[in-house]
């Protein structure tokens, strides 16, 4: 198979599909693989690195495109990207479709079979895939927020860890998950004072046993988000239903009772984000203000530490990548049904049943499409 690498285009994105390493575990396997030039150049790997592990570099993404029977990336295609794809071809990357109509449609009408990182399972239910990324974005999100805070950012001016005589900052993650967890393990860190709300009972037994006394642990329910985020200087938006679109959980209104220069980071904004004044920022121009509480809302947190993410993403991806490039997207889907649950666009169909739901497409199940 010929593996396709393009430079990704997403504002201020620096991670890459294959770091050379990776690339040379496929050539070794005998597949050719195809890198757009200067795709490694935000990781630090040159087009000499890529040659070097067998790859061939290519002047343009269209170049990649026209000539690649899988296409592996990090970000969702731009448009200009969906309009290169073909019938012929497997997509492999994130997609984060539900919120997203625009790239459903173009997806569908491409005839691509993409398979997204974010709904690929694992046996303990868990998303492997997605499970790096949000490792990186929950340690980040206490980075960009404590930034957030700053006075000169619009923030409250406040220091999250404090100093001796003076409270610490009081910090709410909403969600308990993969995100949630690093993300209180930073804010712990720092000696903030730290509340971690979730649902489900076992996640809450976990943080509880792990954070002891250093962080709060509560059962999330409106009045229970109401009232911690009425008293917080950072909140972090960490909820994650997978495939879905991320429920709003914190209202225009509860703004009008938190404190004037707290912060939001919406971590779950590639779903749809989980605050209702959510909307898709850059690293360029990261933040906005609404009622006085400062948003940050960046959709590829990853990106700006490019090196670390790109590296962890492969450890999770490359035996995939492998498995689709020796066996073909069918019989890999067909023989691992933890791969088979990325697959969420097919020819021309939508087969992720929470996409299918929110944007009124019919459904046709992977098995359906393997079998077709």
């Amino acid at each position: 198979m010929l593996v396709g690498v393009p430079k990704e285009i997403k504002n201020h994105e620096y991670r890459v599909g294959l770091t050379p390493e990776s690339v040379a575990e496929l050539t070794h396997q005998g597949h050719g693989v195809v890198v757009q030039t200067q795709a490694g150049a935000g990781i630090g790997a040159s087009d000499a690195d890529y040659q070097a592990a067998g790859a061939t570099i290519a002047p343009d993404a269209a170049a990649v495109f026209k000539a690649a029977d899988m296409i592996v990336k990090v970000k969702e295609p731009q448009a200009a990207e969906r309009a290169m794809l073909r019938q012929d071809q497997v997509l492999f990357t994130y997609l984060h479709l539900a919120p997203d109509p625009d790239q459903t449609r173009d997806l569908v009408k491409s005839g691509v079979t993409a398979i997204a990182y974010e709904t690929v399972t694992d046996a303990t239910g868990g998303l492997p895939l997605l499970k790096p990324m949000s490792q990186v974005a929950g340690r980040m999100s206490i980075q960009a927020g404590a930034t957030a805070l700053q006075k000169a950012h619009g923030g409250r001016g406040v220091l999250l860890g404090g100093v001796p005589g003076v409270q610490p900052g009081k910090v709410v993650i909403l969600g308990g998950g993969v995100v949630g967890f690093h993300a209180a393990e930073n804010a712990v860190g720092l000696q903030a004072d730290v509340t971690i709300l979730d649902k489900n009972p076992l996640v809450l037994e976990r943080l509880a046993t792990h954070f002891g006394a250093r962080a709060r642990v509560l059962y999330s329910h409106k009045a229970a988000i109401a009232e911690a985020v009425a008293s917080a200087d950072l909140v972090i938006g960490a909820v994650l239903v997978p495939g879905a679109e991320a429920p709003k959980l914190v209202t225009r209104e509860m703004l009008g009772t938190m404190k004037q220069g707290a912060v939001l980071v919406d971590v779950a904004i590639d779903q749809g984000g989980c605050f209702e004044t959510s909307h898709a920022t850059t690293h360029a121009d990261p933040t906005y203000i609404v009622d006085g509480i400062v948003h940050y809302c960046v959709a590829n947190m990853p990106g700006a530490v490019a090196r670390t993410s790109t590296y962890a993403l492969n450890n999770a991806t490359l035996p995939h990548v492998v498995r689709l490039a020796n066996l073909g997207w069918r019989e890999a889907l067909a023989a691992d049904s933890h791969l088979r649950a990325g697959l969420n666009v097919w020819r021309g169909h939508v087969t992720c049943a929470p996409v299918a739901q929110v944007q009124h497409y019919t459904l046709l199940s992977p098995e359906a499409a393997l079998a077709a």
